[in-house]
């Protein structure tokens, strides 16, 4: 057994970590999770640092032995479970307590609490339920044990959304915390935490707007409604909470501003699903004069959920791309994964967003349950058709969690053997299912990328421009990866 004494009383800072990739190499954007955490921490007088492992140039164990910290956060989604076990195993050696959140841990509490250097897991979203966790480690900060370290049932088991070992080693899991409703009042990020210079790029293998951007993201609403099968909601589920439009326009403001952003991501799951409302942001934007400051959103929007007056004032407002979630040229398919999309709205959107002078970027999925080669050449054909300015093509991952995980579970044969299999930009397919075989999926995959991409004007316009030359490394191995093979 240890002592009794809280770390947190110590004096010592928090540490949240975001583990650094193995799977992937792409740089992402600032780990707004995190950010988020922190900015709670610091309101209610938590001194905490955040430390992206992908872009800091020292090792975690480096940066603990360098300096002490009370309690340790790591959060993890599944293809990076592995690693977030590695660094929570490294801060334990150091001699913090660890704590362990995000979507993997959401759905796998359990698992993580079989490892001995996870000390708490807090499941769901954390902003409220780690300043109650701090407060709980001020009357009880655990006792060592070999299995792991253990805590009062007494303190621990009002807290909601905390999975912990009780006195006798058992793992108990507190009932789900409800969603926080009022996001307008939640703490922004604590972006200042961030070396925002070391960031160069909104998303993985997509081109940045500038090589050294500070290039910052923001939130105006969390969650989605809609339930595709491919999705993994554990955090969110199937809600939508929206801030207000001066909520979100009051913080852009002080990204420009105050932090002197030269590009901003709206990273929303669907930002646009009241049309008015994110029509309202724009006009915001647009009379306090933030226009000058290029953004894009980042994960897309909901083709079905716009009109040529959007995009129009979307450009209006500084927006420079769009990207939008086609996924499939086959409406079959579409209906299949419970998609809520027709191909017509795609074609609809994407026009209207042309039209309006926003570059486009399509999203497209091969392997979907019910895929053929019949079906993955429409994806193909309508890719070619709509011709935005980027196509990113990936392969189905079922994400434990997942209405296709479990029809995956069912009715075919996962081939991924373990979380690093399950990375979305993975170069190969993750299941089986009758007669669409890995080597279709993986031909289909590749095939679409050599007949989009290696169409002249396509050569011509890469070639042609200076973020290719001045990113080439990065383009050399993407083309290595998607076009070389099969």
């Amino acid at each position: 057994m240890s002592d009794s004494v809280s770390p947190c009383l110590r004096g010592q800072p928090l540490l949240l970590v975001s583990p650094a990739s193995k799977v992937w190499d792409s740089r992402a954007h600032i780990h707004m999770g995190l950010g988020y955490l922190a900015g709670s921490l610091l309101q209610h007088g938590y001194p905490v640092e955040i430390f992206e492992e992908c872009v800091e140039p020292t090792s975690l164990a480096d940066q603990l032995a360098g300096r002490q910290y009370g309690v340790v956060g790591i959060s993890s989604p599944t293809p990076l479970i592995e690693e977030a076990w590695e660094a929570a195993l490294v801060a334990k050696k150091a001699g913090a307590l660890t704590l362990m959140g995000g979507p993997h841990l959401t759905l796998h509490p359990g698992e993580s609490l079989t490892k001995p250097q996870v000390d708490l897991v807090v499941r769901g979203e954390a902003e409220d339920a780690i300043i109650e966790v701090m407060r709980a480690l001020e009357a009880d900060s655990g006792e060592a044990y070999e299995g792991g370290r253990r805590f009062r049932a007494e303190v621990w088991g009002s807290i909601p959304g905390v999975s912990f070992r009780d006195s006798e080693g058992t793992v108990r899991h507190n009932p789900a915390r409800p969603l926080r409703q009022d996001l307008d009042n939640l703490p922004w990020p604590a972006y200042r935490l961030f070396p925002i210079e070391r960031y160069t790029n909104l998303q993985p293998l997509t081109d940045g707007l500038q090589k050294n951007a500070r290039a910052y993201t923001l939130l105006t609403s969390r969650g989605c409604p809609y339930q595709c099968i491919y999705c993994s909601k554990p955090i969110t589920g199937n809600t939508w909470r929206p801030r207000s439009p001066e909520k979100v326009v009051e913080e852009w403001a002080y990204l420009v501003r105050e932090l002197r952003a030269t590009e901003i991501g709206v990273t929303d799951d669907v930002w646009n699903l009241n049309v008015d409302r994110a029509k309202d942001i724009c006009r915001l934007l647009i009379e306090r004069g933030l226009t000058d400051v290029p953004w894009v959103t980042i994960h897309g929007m909901r083709a079905d959920r716009s009109d040529a007056e959007l995009f129009r004032l979307m450009k209006q407002a500084g927006c420079k791309r769009v990207g939008f979630g086609v996924e499939s040229g086959n409406q079959a398919i579409l209906d299949a994964i419970k998609k809520g999309q027709k191909i017509d709205d795609v074609r609809a959107a994407v026009a209207n967003a042309k039209a309006a002078g926003l570059q486009t970027m399509g999203f497209f999925i091969f392997g979907l349950p019910g895929d053929t080669e019949a079906t993955m050449e429409d994806t193909i054909r309508l890719a070619l058709e709509l011709d935005p300015d980027m196509a990113n093509f990936m392969m189905a991952d079922p994400l434990p969690g997942t209405e296709m995980y479990e029809i995956v579970q069912r009715k075919g044969r996962l081939l991924a053997t373990g979380y690093h299999d399950l990375a979305i930009h993975g170069e190969h397919a993750r299941f089986e299912m009758g007669d669409m075989t890995a080597e279709l999926v993986e031909r289909k995959f590749h095939e679409a990328y050599r007949r989009f991409y290696f169409r002249p004007k396509r050569i011509w316009k890469r070639a042609t421009s200076l973020d290719t030359w001045r990113r080439l490394p990065t383009y050399a191995g993407n083309f290595v990866r998607f076009f070389l093979k099969r």
